[in-house]
């Protein structure tokens, strides 16, 4: 039976070997931030063509924001959106 080198090491370690851990943990933080959004957004009971008329910017710029599988939002983007929420950005290396 050969020895696996990762066992016993950290999911967050293999990644890092694999060279996958910046990627994956960006996606996760997308997929975060979009549900946040989406969950505000109900809360305040503002639908996509009013938020994206809010942030002055187009149905498709939001839908991109509110999808966990796209990676093309600015900080600005999302800023914004967090504004209309009554919400504010935090970001923090740790």
């Amino acid at each position: 039976m050969k020895n696996n080198p990762h066992t016993g090491s950290s999911f967050d370690e293999f990644l890092k070997e694999e060279g996958l851990y910046e990627e994956v943990t960006a996606r996760a933080l997308k997929r975060i931030v979009a549900l946040q959004i989406k969950e505000a957004m109900k809360e305040k009971h503002l639908s996509k063509n009013k938020m994206a008329q809010a942030m002055k910017t187009s149905r498709a710029a939001l839908d991109r924001l509110l999808d966990p599988g796209s990676h093309s939002v600015t900080l600005l983007t999302i800023a914004k959106a967090a504004g209309i929420l009554g919400k504010r950005v935090k970001i923090s290396l740790a």
